[in-house]
């Protein structure tokens, strides 16, 4: 998966969108819970206030009694963090009473540190208790007596925090450990989403490539009702195509059978007669002939540029072209070696390697003195687009380095002690930059000329 795909895009946005969504899902579920876990822990203070002042206040008198059973066992446990305790206020004499668990210690009540009375009269505050423990505390004011002799008295429960904060802790460990196993199998199922929902252009993929190498002439599967449209339309315009292609070949073909007549007839005519007019038709003819021939291969070419699906046999072209070169020169004792791959094969028509290869390696036995020698392989150059090489070096006399720097012209003949027209190269270069390859020349290690073709491969 590269970072520029739509796998890596989608699988992205999805992660980022986990990472945001869970820790905001999980802080609003913790938030929730420590509210409801405060609240329970407030609602039970406030019912053990309730109980214990109104069994101090059922002794009557004025002065409070003990309460005989709060229902809380921890007020008998020393220093276990819950409290009770009743006190007179306004510094006035009277009976202080405390839990069991408070023994002679106490705490700070809200009223002391200058909390305001609340709904139904009653003080919140988070007080510091015996063995520092952090207490939650409620207390609220009672007058015992009657008159001018009543006293107020502060009722009050504290109920340490750290019940609170262990439950809040426990929570946030498994909230936090269920959230990461909930990221890791949400990005887990995107993963897959992403790998099932793309599966199709991956079909799409293997289709195309088998329509480059020759093997199929259309985008074939049943696919999505979202990528249906795009195969249909692509299905249309490889039938565009095709159809755009062998329109062109039968012009061309059409072109050349009514041009070849009429050019052989002027020349037959023109060498049976010896004046000087003649001979002047007959050269003009030839060339005639020859840049027919040229814009005929050029129509041609870009004819097939335009074909797709196209594969064509490196070893068996030019083992076929050997066979053919090694009896025209037979006379010679011309030795040609063919160094190429079975597996190897060039992306396009097998019309114009023979063109190429044809020019190239007849040029080669044409100029040599004893030995040819034909390579072909992959350009290890790493690119996913293959490519291929046929060099044709020849043990000849090879170019000079001038007129290795002189470019490839139609019609340029380098040594006219050969016969030739001069649009052997010209052909071949055109052919090649038609083909999306090239054409370059240079000195051979046999001593002669040097040719590369660099073609696209399957």
């Amino acid at each position: 998966m590269t970072r520029n795909s739509l796998a890596f895009r989608l699988f992205a946005t999805a992660a980022a969108w986990t990472l945001v969504v869970l820790p905001m899902a999980g802080l609003l579920i913790y938030t929730l819970y420590r509210t409801d876990i405060v609240t329970s822990h407030d609602r039970r203070l406030k019912l053990l206030l309730t109980v214990i002042r109104a069994d101090s206040v059922d002794h009557g008198g004025d002065e409070p009694g003990s309460p005989k059973d709060a229902g809380e066992p921890l007020f008998t446990v020393s220093q276990s963090g819950w409290y009770w305790q009743i006190k007179p206020l306004d510094n006035k004499p009277g009976r202080r009473l405390a839990s069991e668990s408070l023994a002679e210690d106490s705490y700070p009540l809200p009223s002391e540190i200058g909390i305001a009375p609340g709904d139904n009269e009653e003080r919140w505050a988070i007080v510091p208790g015996p063995n520092n423990q952090v207490l939650r505390c409620v207390e609220v004011m009672h007058f015992f007596g009657e008159g001018a002799d009543a006293k107020r008295y502060s009722i009050s429960v504290a109920g340490t925090l750290a019940e609170v904060d262990r439950s809040l802790s426990s929570f946030s460990t498994r909230l936090i450990q269920a959230l990461a196993l909930s990221g890791v199998g949400l990005l887990f199922v995107t993963l897959f989403q992403v790998r099932f929902g793309l599966h199709p252009l991956r079909q799409v993929e293997k289709s195309l490539a088998a329509i480059r190498v020759g093997e199929a002439t259309r985008l074939i599967g049943d696919l999505p009702a979202e990528i249906k449209p795009l195969q249909i339309e692509l299905n249309a315009l490889l039938k565009s195509n095709q159809d755009v292609v062998e329109r062109a070949r039968t012009q061309v073909g059409n072109l050349a059978h009514a041009l070849k007549t009429p050019l052989a007839v002027l020349l037959n005519e023109a060498r049976d007669d010896h004046s000087a007019l003649a001979g002047k038709v007959t050269e003009q003819t030839q060339l005639m002939r020859d840049q027919v021939t040229h814009y005929l291969n050029r129509a041609r070419m870009a004819a097939n540029v335009g074909i797709i699906g196209h594969t064509t046999d490196v070893r068996d072209v030019s083992e076929a072209l050997s066979r053919t070169l090694l009896k025209i020169y037979r006379d010679r004792h011309i030795e040609l070696e063919i160094e190429c791959p079975l597996e190897l094969k060039f992306r396009g028509e097998r019309q114009d390697l023979e063109e190429m290869l044809g020019n190239l390696m007849d040029n080669a036995c044409k100029w040599a003195h004893q030995r040819v020698r034909v390579i072909a392989r992959l350009r290890p150059d790493g690119n996913p687009h293959h490519t291929l090489e046929i060099a044709i070096e020849d043990d000849g006399p090879g170019l000079s380095s001038d007129q290795l720097a002189h470019p490839v012209q139609r019609g340029l003949r380098l040594d006219e002690t050969k016969p030739g027209s001069g649009l052997g190269h010209s052909i071949v270069a055109e052919l090649a930059q038609a083909n999306n390859g090239d054409f370059q020349r240079s000195p051979s290690d046999l001593g002669g000329l040097r040719t590369l073709l660099v073609l696209p491969a399957v």
